[in-house]
């Protein structure tokens, strides 16, 4: 059967279940439950509760795993008991879609953890994404999920920002190119696969003062090139599934009940077909948060009209309200059918009808396996980013006499993950008492009781005992916490970094929900500079003369003038998950030659936010004028830097034709030689110019990237087939366009390290042209 066979195939199905189907079983179709409303207190599925929370079916089960913290095989046979439920005790036996999230890694107990998402952008290597997006896929089915709220396709150019973790940075290229691997790698041939979420639609990381869920004021052209721009290569290049709104309002409507968002733009200019799904609690929010609407009915009306299809996490206003306005004559039976028919589809497609079940027995074979394991680490590893490296002070021998590792992030696993890791997240759900709109069967697990959940983790201290020599003395000591101001651990701390030949200090942020964290989802911050008193820790350990390494475990670019002036190696590893202390470690003692690269640029201060490569001309970011009158304008570390053990040198950039039609394409290539005496991996950067346009351009945008190893000595040749209509953008008539002119060519090793500079020219006229989205590369 052909996929345009299949494709009728199921609209056939679709219309025919549809036609059967009563009020109720169309609105519970479009709602959604926690698991806990038909599980009892010792985490056993109730029949009773089903009765009455999902006896005319469901559209979505909230959760089976990380809501109940069941391990893989219980979980299985959980998510089966529901659907049996379901297929045999309802009328038409419709299975339910079990949703999850996995930003970094399947979020359940005993699941692989990844580096999160923001370690992911800075290996800038989408195969590596998709490999371990796959995995997730794997895990996820095996225990009955068919829906994943994920990956985070948010643009963020404000680290105050607290989910700037979750996201894949500040560019639209590295993010759609990122993003869309995860989704193809997640999804699969979705039958088999899990259905990807794209969210937050759109704008929600770019938010007022940096602030959650606050306005976000974009123009509609910077929305479409720049916003916009992943989401659009997520459903064209990668199929996408569903998508999530953004909590937030655009130009005084929220995302969530914005026609103009969901339907005009989504599905008319965009061309998505899929699901739209609500961030929870998106429909109490209208009237609650926005009061945009006088009541749960009217919220429902207004985003059922603007194109949202499902309500998660649990149903409120697509239930009674719903049906309250259907019943006065305020929603058209038409609507409710439009978006059933959706799920409905979603739900073929994810071949739940044929199969609902799965083998909860040979769950657990699939979860946190050697080669996962295997991959985590290689995830890790390419993840650190190298910032700094002054006098080649690393790789550190591993034989060294005598060692430090001081900081608060040293020994601890729990550092390690960020806000949508398993078991950090549920430790701010269940001990911030976040809403779950049912009972909570686990209300009183401790935070204790949930940190013995965590994977089989490797610290940093333990990562470094690990690695160097039996006979090297680690001076250990945490000096103090990420937040507070008790300084009474410098003394143990500046003892150990005086009896060491080098001190390793390891210190950052504290990621997850609760609100003793400082990053993660809703804990945005109006200072950027170290928590507490970890700056005063790392002054007090420079001060005894001991040769430094700073390693940052943290979510969001921090600001960190000081050590970037006066500590001599600095190591960015963001918040690396299980395998994080064995990949540091092998960074620091050269086991491994780092080649990550920055995602986002990191601020010199708050005061310059935002700040980020791709702006266009202004103020004292170009040559016209100078700069703030207390501060550069420029980033303390730019977009795309990360230093290696070796060296790299471009030559013979090359451009072919030199002269391209709107149609066309042109070949950039560049020969890039490994000058050291280290195998090394490079990230070679291609960005664009366009010198003089109708409209005002970025100083540089993105248009493609490769990493690449090199031996000693070796040389190859990288080229870059750039499609002529990768160049489109909004002119002032907002139609989408290619114009003639001339265009630099830059390749180098970040925005701000260009190797080697060229020109073409596009000739012709001004030219319509479809939304193009990747280049394609080539390595001899």
């Amino acid at each position: 059967m052909t996929i345009s066979d299949k494709a009728r195939s199921i609209d056939a199905r679709v219309s025919d279940l549809l036609g059967q189907m009563t009020v109720d079983e169309k609105l519970a179709q479009l709602g959604a439950v926690w698991i806990m409303s038909v599980i009892d207190e010792q985490r056993a599925f109730a029949e009773d509760r089903a009765k009455t929370e999902i006896g005319h079916g469901i559209g979505q089960i909230t959760r089976v795993a990380a809501a109940t913290l069941l391990p893989p095989t219980e979980s299985a046979t959980l998510a089966n008991q529901v659907q049996r439920f379901l297929v045999e005790n309802t009328r038409l036996g419709i299975p339910a879609i079990i949703h999850e999230e996995s930003c970094a890694g399947y979020m359940a107990r005993g699941a692989t953890t990844f580096p999160q998402a923001i370690g992911m952008a800075a290996t800038w290597e989408p195969d590596l994404v998709e490999r371990l997006a796959d995995v997730i896929r794997v895990q996820m089915r095996a225990v009955g999920a068919h829906h994943t709220l994920a990956p985070v396709l948010d643009i963020t150019r404000d680290p105050r920002w607290g989910r700037v973790e979750e996201t894949l940075g500040e560019d639209p290229y590295l993010t759609a190119t990122i993003g869309t691997a995860y989704v193809r790698g997640v999804q699969g041939d979705l039958e088999n696969g899990i259905a990807a979420t794209g969210k937050h639609f759109v704008g929600y990381g770019m938010s007022e003062g940096g602030l959650n869920w606050a306005p976000a004021h974009i123009p509609a052209r910077e929305l479409r090139e720049v916003y916009l721009a992943p989401f659009w290569a997520a459903i064209q290049a990668g199929g996408l599934a569903t998508i999530m709104n953004g909590y937030q309002e655009l130009d005084g409507v929220p995302c969530g009940a914005s026609k103009e968002l969901l339907t005009d733009i989504l599905r008319g200019e965009m061309g998505f077909e899929g699901t739209v799904v609500a961030d929870y609690f998106t429909l109490n929010m209208l009237s609650e948060y926005h009061h945009v609407a006088a009541d749960k009915s009217d919220a429902a009306r207004q985003a059922l009209e603007a194109g949202l299809d499902v309500e998660l996490p649990a149903t409120s206003c697509y239930g009674d309200p719903l049906r309250a306005a259907l019943d006065a004559g305020q929603v058209d039976m038409a609507l409710i059918d439009t978006s059933v028919r959706r799920v409905l589809r979603l739900k073929f497609q994810l071949g739940l009808f044929e199969q609902p079940y799965v083998d909860a027995g040979q769950a657990i074979t699939v979860f946190n396996t050697p080669e996962q394991r295997d991959l985590s680490l290689e995830a890790a590893r390419k993840s650190i980013v190298l910032l700094k490296n002054a006098d080649n002070l690393l790789p550190l021998a591993p034989d060294l006499d005598s060692l430090a590792v001081i900081g608060p992030s040293a020994d601890s696993i729990r550092l390690l993950q960020g806000d949508y890791h398993y078991p950090s997240h549920m430790e701010g759900v269940f001990i911030s008492d976040v809403n779950m709109d049912s009972p909570n069967p686990l209300q009183d697990l401790s935070a204790s009781d949930i940190m013995e959940h965590f994977i089989e983790s490797v610290s940093v201290l333990q990562g470094i005992r690990a690695a160097v020599s039996s006979h090297t003395t680690i001076h250990y000591a945490e000096g103090c916490t990420i937040t507070g101001d008790d300084t009474s651990g410098f003394a143990e701390a500046v003892a150990a970094a005086e009896q060491a030949q080098v001190a390793i200090v390891v210190i950052g942020g504290m990621s997850g929900l609760a609100m003793h964290c400082t990053t993660g989802e809703s804990l945005d911050r109006a200072h950027l500079d170290l928590p507490g008193v970890q700056q005063q820790l790392v002054e007090a350990i420079h001060a005894t003369g001991t040769p430094v390494v700073i390693v940052l475990l943290n979510g969001r670019p921090l600001s960190i003038p000081w050590i970037a002036e006066h500590v001599p190696a600095v190591v960015e590893a963001w918040l690396p998950a299980q395998e994080g202390g064995t990949a540091v470690a092998s960074v620091l003692f050269g086991a491994y030659n780092p080649g990550g690269r920055l995602p986002i640029s990191f601020p010199r201060s708050v005061g310059q936010v935002p700040v980020f490569y791709g702006h266009k001309p202004a103020g004292g970011r170009t040559h016209w004028q100078g700069d703030y009158i207390d501060l550069s304008t420029k980033p303390l570390f730019p977009f795309g830097h990360g230093l290696s053990f070796t060296t790299f040198k471009y030559s013979d950039l090359a451009i072919t034709p030199e002269e391209a039609a709107a149609t066309g394409s042109v070949s950039i290539q560049a020969v890039i030689e490994n000058t050291g005496t280290r195998a090394g991996e490079e990230v070679v950067q291609l960005y664009v110019h366009d010198r003089v346009a109708s409209v005002t351009r970025p100083v540089q945008e993105l248009k493609g990237f490769v990493r690449i190893l090199l031996e000693p000595g070796e040389k190859k040749t990288v080229t870059f087939t750039l499609p002529v209509a990768m160049l489109g953008f909004y002119n002032r008539e907002m139609a989408f366009v290619v114009e003639p002119g001339e265009i630099e060519v830059m390749v180098g090793s970040s925005s701000a390290d260009i190797r080697a500079r060229r020109r073409f020219t596009i000739t012709g006229d001004v030219t319509p042209v479809p939304h193009t989205f990747f280049s394609e590369v080539t390595v001899e």
